[in-house]
């Protein structure tokens, strides 16, 4: 499909899918990562909201713990989310809680299966990524909407990166490899942006391990474009990235008023 003829966001229905059914075993034993709590409500409140403020997300889909759909969808009616609609008008969100597979790329794929026919464009949301601001969702969704098939946030590496040869024990010394031109190198956020055919297509097609939806399009051969990212879209992984959610929120508070 050609630029020209690819309908804007604005004239194509955005959906969201948001796997949350991991464990998050590096955070220590509790809850599933996407439901523990920051400042009080749940990481996966905090992502859903995120995408919900974008005015062109009208649906949103969370992929449960096979175990906990009934939970998630408490904790959605519990909570106050905002949304927006295609056309810009302000308005309730809708949401759909399905069952989780037991990957990543399984869950994802049970989410894409659950969505209605005339959604055209597709954001997959790491619930881990709780901040990510709405302006990066926006950016992603336009991006689409202009004419690439799959879209990623992305921020350049502070961080010289080295290739080594993997330890065969953990905390062996590793053998540098190479050093690559970290100029060309950029750290990759969620959310990220599909049209839905080619989405679809890929996971029909791509079989393999993978830790994200863009390098299956790139198997399919087709162009993976990057916007800008954010810092605040950070992945909560660890304990300290859990410390360092409450001080980004606590800051929103304190400048925003929320």
């Amino acid at each position: 499909m050609s630029d020209e003829s690819r309908p804007s966001p604005a004239q194509t229905p955005v959906a969201a899918v948001i796997p949350a059914a991991g464990r998050g075993v590096r955070l220590g034993p509790g809850a599933p990562k996407a439901l523990r709590a920051l400042n009080g409500t749940p990481m996966l409140i905090h992502a859903v909201r995120a995408l919900a403020a974008s005015r062109h997300v009208s649906l949103v889909i969370v992929v449960a713990p096979s175990d906990g759909t009934e939970e998630v969808k408490s904790l959605l009616d519990a909570h106050a989310l905002p949304g927006g609609t295609p056309s810009g008008s302000r308005g309730r969100t809708d949401f759909l809680v399905v069952p989780g597979g037991d990957t990543r790329q399984e869950s994802v794929k049970r989410g894409l299966d659950a969505l209605p026919p005339e959604y055209g464009v597709v954001l997959v949301h790491d619930a881990a990524r709780p901040l990510v601001p709405v302006d990066t969702v926006d950016a992603v969704i336009e991006a689409v909407g202009a004419g690439a098939p799959a879209v990623v946030p992305a921020l350049p590496l502070a961080d010289t990166v080295k290739e080594v040869e993997p330890a065969a024990e953990a905390g062996a010394p590793e053998p540098v490899v190479a050093t690559p031109e970290r100029a060309r190198l950029r750290a990759v956020q969620t959310p990220q942006g599909f049209d839905r055919t080619t989405l679809v297509r890929a996971h029909e097609t791509v079989t393999g391990d993978v830790t994200d939806d863009a390098s299956m399009v790139e198997q399919l051969g087709l162009r993976v474009v990057t916007v800008p990212g954010h810092e605040e879209a950070f992945k909560v992984t660890r304990p300290l990235d859990l410390v360092l959610a409450e001080a980004v929120l606590a800051r929103r508070r304190l400048n925003d008023g929320f």
